[in-house]
């Protein structure tokens, strides 16, 4: 049973991050450049000048956000912003897109093409001040997560239809070549943002599909959640006990009503806190 959790439409909704100190929800439409929220009910919303995608959060009131040109840090309270590094600041035909906080601390980001040109874009890590290019050549980066136990990353070319996995070591940089997780070309389904539950679980959005699929550590599909509207974008499981799976979803090319809103479901499954980022 899934429902409307916000309905403001996103034209490119996606990054939604359960903050765990405020025990609140925050998600991005890229296209609209802003970020939106809800708190005791009341809506938030933050608008910037270029495109927002991720965020990590620092500490109760501050959040690291990942643009088309940086990553900065965002104070909720006195909506300030200090630039850590740039990103891609040099290429002005990429944005930022899907990204996560690793169990070491470490924030991965992924960059594209804002036309999705093939093989523009990127992951990187940001990691004690260092921003270090993992991953090149990609070209619709996305389902960065990491498994429970952080001997794992997880990420996903939706362009090429694949999610692939690659061991971590003992400080969260990539050790080892990556390895394909689950290959949907031949399901025709296309993997856009991922997390990962406290059993280990990945719970992928599958854009054009109208669900989230969950799939077990080793790949075997087990479960889908299906959603009114077709392009889904990226789930978050948060709520008070961390069983409620958030999802963003997209109105870009649609005419639906209920395109580019923000849905819940509840589910039977816990998910993991997010990870507090390391500076």
């Amino acid at each position: 049973m899934t429902a409307v959790f916000d309905s403001r439409v996103c034209k490119l909704g996606e990054g939604p991050l359960w903050h765990p100190e405020r025990a609140q929800l925050f998600w991005f439409d890229i296209l609209g450049k802003r970020m939106l929220s809800r708190k005791d009910g009341q809506d938030q919303e933050w608008q910037f000048e270029e495109h927002v995608s991720a965020a990590g959060w620092i500490d109760e009131d501050r959040l690291l956000i990942a643009s088309e040109t940086k990553l900065f840090e965002f104070n909720l309270m006195t909506e300030t912003s200090q630039t850590l590094c740039p990103l891609d600041a040099n290429d002005p035909t990429t944005r930022s897109n899907d990204g996560r906080t690793d169990p070491f601390g470490g924030f991965w980001i992924g960059t594209m093409g804002k036309n999705a040109e093939p093989g523009s874009g990127a992951i990187y890590r940001y990691y004690r001040g260092e921003l270090r290019k993992l991953v090149p050549d990609i070209t619709i980066p996305n389902a960065i997560c990491f498994s429970p136990d952080g001997t794992r990353a997880y990420f996903a070319d939706t362009a090429v239809q694949t999610i692939w996995y690659v061991a971590m070591d003992q400080a969260g940089w990539p050790s080892g070549k990556p390895e394909i997780f689950l290959d949907l070309s031949g399901e025709d389904l296309n993997p856009d943002g991922a997390v990962i539950d406290a059993s280990g679980n990945l719970w992928n959005a599958q854009w054009g599909a109208h669900q989230v699929a969950c799939y077990d550590a080793q790949g075997n599909f087990l479960e889908a959640i299906k959603f009114e509207v077709e392009q889904i974008s990226c789930p978050a499981f948060g709520g008070a006990d961390l069983t409620t799976l958030f999802a963003t979803s997209a109105a870009i090319g649609m005419t639906g009503n209920a395109d580019g809103k923000t849905y819940l479901s509840q589910t039977s499954t816990r998910g993991q806190k997010e990870h507090r980022v390391t500076l």
